[in-house]
C-alpha cells in the first residue's frame, strides 16, 4: 500500500463493511454501495470486505432451490483498482437469522486482523445496519477501531424482534457516526432511541455519466421492443417488495384509455428472492402477454438504453430507504410513479419530478399512472432533477465525516470503539 502507515498526515484508511456489494457471481448485488464508495475511494485508502454467506450443505441446498443462495464468488477479486475480499460466515438458510451478525463478525475477523496489519485501517465502514452493522460493532471491539454504520432499506421491519432489536440498538450507539441514506430513516432512528446529532443524513446520488438520455427509437430497437406505443418502465429485483405485481394488476383499467400501453420490467432473482414465476402467471391470468415485457437482468451500462425506451418510470415498491433508481431514471428524463414509503417523496420532491401516491392504494396508483402518461412533462426539470442529485454533491460530506471522525484516533494511538 502507497504512503507511510506511520505518518498521521497519511489519508484515512476505511474497510467497507458489507455483505452487498457487486461480485463475479452477482454483478448486480448492491451496485448502490459500490457507487458510493468507489467515489470515496478517489479522495480516502479504501478496501471492501464483502462476506459471503456459507453452510455445510450448501451445494445440495442450490440444487433443490436454485435461488436460493448463489455459488460462492472468490476470495477475493479487483474492481475498479479496489480490492475486495470475500471471506466465508457461517449462515443457516431461514432459521436463526438473530445469530447472523456474530456469525458474519467471527467468519470476517481473521481477514480484518491481517487487514490492520498489512493496510494499517483507521476505520470499519458498515453498510446496513443488520446484520453487517452489528457485526462491525463485534469487529471494533475485537480489533479497537471505530466503525460506522450506513442505514439502508428499513429499520420498521425489526420491530417486532426483540433479539433483532437489542443488537440492532447497540450498535447504533456505539457507532462512531451513524449515516442514512434518507430522512425518514433518520426519524426512524432517532424514534429507537438514537441522538439526532448522532445520525447525519447523506443521501445517494446520480451517476450523470453512466445515466443519460438515449435516442427512443434506437434504445426500442436496442432492446427488441415495439416502436409504436406507450411504455411504463419498472427496474429492481424481482421481489414481491418491489411491486411489479400491483404495477402488472392496474393495466387492464389502464388499456381502456391507453390503448397501446406496454409495460416493461428489467430485473431478476436477488437473494432477496425471485417471484418471476408468479409474475408471469399474472400476466398469462390477465391476457396481458402481448403487453408485459420481461427483460431479465440488466447490466447496469445498458441500463440507460431500458429508461430511455419508456415514457414513465414506475415503481409501486413496499418500503426502500432510498432507490438510485429513481434518480437513474430521471438522468434519463423520465418522470415517476411511486409509492409513499421510506424515502421515496424525498428523491421524488416535487410535481415537476414526478407523483407520490399511498402504499396499496390501487386506484391511487392506477390514476397516478394514467395522469403521467397524459401529462405534457418538462423534460428539462427532470433532468436539472438529477443534476442538483449528482454524487458530486454527496462525496465531499461524507469525506470530510470520515476525516473529523478518524483524526483524534490519528492524532494518538488508535483507540477503542465504544462499548455499547
Amino acid at each position: 500500500m502507497p504512503g507511510d502507515p506511520h505518518r498521521s498526515d497519511r489519508r484515512p484508511r476505511l474497510v467497507v463493511f458489507t455483505r452487498v456489494y457487486p461480485n463475479a457471481v452477482q454483478p448486480n448485488l448492491g451496485l448502490f454501495v459500490r457507487e458510493r464508495m468507489r467515489r470515496v475511494a478517489g479522495h480516502l485508502d479504501l478496501v471492501v470486505v464483502a462476506p459471503a454467506p456459507w453452510f455445510p450443505f450448501q451445494g445440495l441446498l442450490g440444487r433443490l432451490s436454485p435461488h436460493s443462495r448463489p455459488p460462492l464468488p472468490p476470495r477475493s477479486e479487483q474492481q475498479d483498482g479496489i480490492t475486495v475480499y470475500h471471506p466465508r460466515f457461517f449462515c443457516v438458510p431461514g432459521v436463526l437469522k438473530w445469530t447472523d451478525g456474530f456469525f458474519l463478525a467471527l467468519g470476517s475477523l481473521r481477514l480484518l486482523r491481517r487487514l490492520r496489519r498489512e493496510f494499517r485501517f483507521d476505520l470499519i465502514d458498515a453498510h446496513f445496519v443488520y446484520p453487517d452493522g452489528v457485526a462491525a460493532r463485534w469487529l471494533a471491539r475485537w480489533l479497537r477501531r471505530p466503525y460506522t454504520i450506513t442505514l439502508r432499506g428499513s429499520l420498521t421491519r425489526f420491530a417486532g424482534s426483540a433479539l433483532h432489536r437489542r443488537q440492532i440498538n447497540r450498535a447504533l450507539s456505539a457507532a462512531a457516526r451513524v449515516f442514512s441514506v434518507a430522512d425518514s430513516l433518520r426519524q426512524d432512528a432517532i424514534a429507537w432511541g438514537q441522538a439526532p446529532g448522532h445520525v447525519q443524513v447523506v443521501g445517494n446520488g446520480a451517476d450523470l455519466a453512466r445515466f443519460r438520455p438515449e435516442d427512443r427509437a434506437a434504445a426500442r430497437q436496442r432492446l427488441g421492443l415495439p416502436q409504436e406505443g406507450r411504455f411504463l418502465v419498472s427496474v429492481g429485483g424481482l421481489t414481491e417488495r418491489k411491486g411489479f405485481h400491483r404495477v402488472i394488476a392496474t393495466l387492464p383499467e389502464l388499456l381502456h384509455t391507453q390503448p397501446d400501453l406496454h409495460l416493461v420490467i428489467a430485473g431478476g432473482a436477488t437473494p432477496e428472492g425471485n417471484n418471476e414465476a408468479e409474475l408471469r402467471e399474472q400476466v398469462r391470468t390477465l391476457g396481458l402477454e402481448a403487453r408485459v415485457w420481461f427483460l431479465g437482468q440488466v447490466a447496469p451500462d445498458d441500463l440507460r438504453f431500458v429508461y430511455s425506451a419508456g415514457d414513465v418510470f414506475v415503481l409501486a415498491t413496499r418500503f426502500e430507504g432510498w432507490a438510485n433508481v429513481f434518480l437513474e431514471a430521471s438522468a434519463c428524463g423520465l418522470p415517476i410513479v411511486t409509492t409513499r414509503v421510506g424515502g421515496n417523496a424525498e428523491v421524488v420532491n416535487s410535481d415537476q419530478v414526478g407523483i407520490v401516491v399511498p402504499y396499496g392504494d390501487h386506484d391511487a396508483l392506477r390514476g397516478a399512472l394514467k395522469e403521467a402518461l397524459e401529462r405534457d412533462w418538462d423534460r428539462k426539470a427532470i433532468l436539472a432533477h438529477a443534476r442538483e442529485n449528482a454524487w458530486e454533491t454527496r462525496i465531499p460530506q461524507l469525506v470530510a465525516a470520515f476525516e473529523q471522525i478518524v483524526a483524534p484516533d490519528r492524532a494518538a494511538a488508535p483507540g477503542a470503539a465504544r462499548s455499547g
